[in-house]
């Protein structure tokens, strides 16, 4: 995957692939607390991990992931041979698959994995640490969350790894990270969690991760990162690396994340529902914080507040700086997004806020997403340059979840599909089309028409960050 950190150093999704069989590591990364004490002399910190390991390891599966692709000839899309000869030149499909790692979370088999390690799999394998396979079921994909909750039935009760509470990890707790590296079979790696909640890492919407040093390679993605006490405490998803390989600062998404989306799954969802609180908001910078006459640049601005949506009922305003959700300090909008997410559909938290430079505490009910008009949504098909984008009407709940402001109209790019002439020629989703070959687009039937036609040249004008891009394409 493209990088998403504009420095020497890239951040890696970490998961392997396979290719008709043959392994080859890719960077598209696939009920009493116990105390926690210094440990008292040198002998202390020697003590083996072994049985920890016993404890936990055989909850830790491998997951093989395949789906056909079609060979590509180096005569395919040529004009000139696709008019004499149509899809001759097209080559023999080929099985790809991909490697990844999972953790069983409930004794009938219910299993949580990265969804990047599963996208686009035509078919699915469990492999148990005592070697048996199972064929299994996809329950739920979230590409927001890079989760994916899969069902295996092995005819008798499973171990799992219980969930720990992540919000009381401390930065400094020694961890355990098992799975499957490289294919070479299972592997545990310790450290100690490096930072609690990691946010602008860049890699899914839900920005919020446990960093931890312990050596995550690809092939360990949607394997488990453990605490002392046995829990789980996050799914190992990507690494920042020069090189592909560890270099001590791995990701993992909260324990708490993976509770709602598991949840969500067993209540028979087959997506994850963020809340819908109707407002939108920004991070607070030093400059802004200078001016709200705030010490430290924390929280989430509120910039737009949508009528009759939650946020306006609980009293939030435009201006407003929420500091912290049900006593939690918020750092920045990942942060809040995520609390919010963990929250639930339907549950009510207490924001504590910063308004007209008085601190209050205001309750705010947390709804389930708008649902959006069938009409006011499509992806674009064909030989032009947006193929593989797909496409949305622009309503206050839309645009919020494309983090853009509520009141802005329009039609905006919602999601972009790998591969496609839409990703190679960069649109990103919350892109807004604003024009094609001088025609204003203002719903999604405006666009559909226009690309369905043959120009000579495409002119397009996008929107980006209140910004205006244009691009001339052949």
């Amino acid at each position: 995957m493209s990088s998403r950190i504009a420095i020497s150093a890239r951040m890696l999704l970490v998961c392997s692939a396979l290719v008709s069989g043959m392994a080859v590591p890719v960077y598209a990364q696939t009920t009493t607390d116990t105390a926690k004490q210094v440990p008292a002399s040198r002998v202390e910190t020697q003590l083996s991990f072994a049985p920890l390991v016993k404890q936990t390891a055989g909850a830790v599966v491998n997951v093989y992931a395949a789906h056909e692709v079609q060979q590509r000839s180096p005569f395919a899309g040529d004009p000139f041979f696709e008019q004499f000869f149509g899809n001759q030149f097209k080559g023999p499909p080929r099985v790809q698959s991909s490697l990844g790692s999972g953790v069983i979370v409930d004794a009938s088999g219910i299993v949580v994995t990265n969804n990047h390690v599963i996208r686009d799999a035509e078919t699915v394998k469990i492999a148990l640490s005592d070697g048996r396979e199972f064929e299994s079921k996809v329950l739920l994909k979230d590409e927001s969350t890079d989760l994916a909750i899969l069902k295996i039935d092995a005819g008798e009760q499973l171990p799992i790894l219980g969930l720990a509470d992540s919000d009381k990890v401390e930065v400094g707790d020694l961890v355990l990270a098992i799975g499957n590296p490289f294919g070479v079979g299972q592997t545990v790696t310790s450290g100690i969690v490096s930072a609690q909640a990691r946010t602008r890492v860049g890699i899914s919407d839900f920005d919020f991760f446990i960093q931890t040093d312990a050596a995550i390679n690809p092939g360990n993605s949607g394997g488990a990162l453990i605490g002392m006490d046995g829990k789980l405490v996050g799914i190992n998803t990507a690494i920042f690396s020069r090189s592909g390989g560890s270099v001590g600062i791995g990701f993992a998404i909260p324990s708490n994340m993976v509770r709602a989306v598991v949840e969500t799954a067993k209540q028979g969802g087959d997506k994850f529902e963020r809340p819908y609180i109707g407002a939108t908001f920004q991070n607070v910078t030093p400059d802004v914080a200078d001016g709200l006459g705030m010490k430290q640049p924390y929280g989430a601005l509120v910039t737009s507040i949508v009528k009759d949506g939650p946020s306006e009922k609980g009293g939030l305003q435009v201006g407003d700086v929420v500091l912290s959700v049900d006593d939690v300090r918020i750092e920045n909008f990942d942060g809040l997004g995520y609390r919010l997410s963990t929250a639930g559909i339907g549950k009510t938290v207490k924001l504590g806020v910063l308004s007209r430079s008085k601190e209050k505490v205001i309750s705010l009910v947390l709804e389930k997403p708008r649902p959006d008009d069938p009409n006011d949504k499509a992806v674009i098909q064909g030989k032009n340059p947006l193929a593989g984008a797909q496409i949305i009407k622009l309503t206050p709940s839309s645009a919020a979840r494309l983090r853009l402001p509520a009141e802005t109209v329009g039609v905006a790019i919602e999601k972009v599909f790998q591969n496609t002439p839409a990703a190679r020629i960069g649109l990103q989703p919350g892109d807004i089309v604003r024009k094609v070959n001088g025609r204003d687009i203002t719903n999604v039937a405006d666009l559909t028409e226009v690309m369905s036609g043959k120009p000579v040249l495409w002119r397009f004008e996008f929107e980006r960050g209140g910004d205006i891009i244009r691009q001339i394409i052949r």
